[in-house]
């Protein structure tokens, strides 16, 4: 996986997911919502055929870098907390 920045600004970032589809950008945009500082959180696949994901993060305060670092995080903390339960019960 790669990431293109589009555009960046203050408090706005616009960046291509290369190689991903709606599975990781879906729980990524759902993840920043649990963020104060997250205004939007979107992304669009023009064609899932021929087209790589576009997210889009605006905060009201703080840089949206940060973030989308700090939603990465805490999704990968779910998962890992995820993976340790159901191995528990497998």
């Amino acid at each position: 996986m790669k990431i293109k920045v589009i555009k960046q600004e203050k408090n706005k970032i616009e960046f291509e997911v290369l190689g991903e589809d709606h599975t990781l950008c879906n729980a990524v945009r759902k993840e920043l919502w649990n963020f104060d500082e997250t205004d939007v959180s979107a992304y669009k696949i023009e064609h899932s055929l021929v087209s790589e994901p576009i997210m889009l993060v605006e905060t009201s305060k703080g840089d949206p870098i940060t973030t989308v670092i700090k939603a990465n995080d805490s999704l990968k903390r779910k998962i890992k907390e995820f993976k340790e339960e159901f191995n528990k019960k497998t």
